[in-house]
């Protein structure tokens, strides 16, 4: 987990907490996309802006240290890489109730590992459709 194959699509996890984290990044390593996990918004920009990486799916949590929260990161993401599926979640309402970028989905914590897997089925298919 961490390093991406060049043209690979990735999987972005977004998670401060490292339990959770690893289980979302151990989730989606059983797709086709390969998987990448950092601790903050942050740390997900600098990903992004790399050209080496071909982000196909941001997995963020609401909740991240640092200036940006994961509903700001997903609303950046919307803007600057529209082509980037986004997933939202929260062990909290404010997700649920927060101004959502169009195009994020909204996941409760604790999260199904099926649903996990049907976005980014839903990420790999257009990526490749890209």
């Amino acid at each position: 987990m961490g390093q991406a194959l060049p043209d690979c699509p990735v999987a972005l996890v977004v998670e401060d907490d490292a339990a959770i984290r690893n289980l979302a990044a151990a989730v989606l390593e059983e797709t086709d996309l390969d998987v990448i996990a950092c601790e903050s918004a942050e740390a997900a920009i600098a990903i992004l802006e790399r050209a080496d990486v071909n982000v196909a799916l941001l997995f963020a949590d609401v909740r991240l240290p640092g200036a940006m929260d994961g509903i700001s990161l997903a609303r950046n993401v919307e803007q600057r890489w529209p082509d980037v599926r986004v997933i939202v979640t929260s062990g909290y309402d404010e997700g649920r109730n927060a101004r959502m970028p169009e195009h994020a989905v909204f996941m409760q914590k604790p999260w199904r590992a099926f649903d996990v897997l049907v976005q980014a089925e839903r990420a790999t298919d257009a990526a490749r459709a890209a």
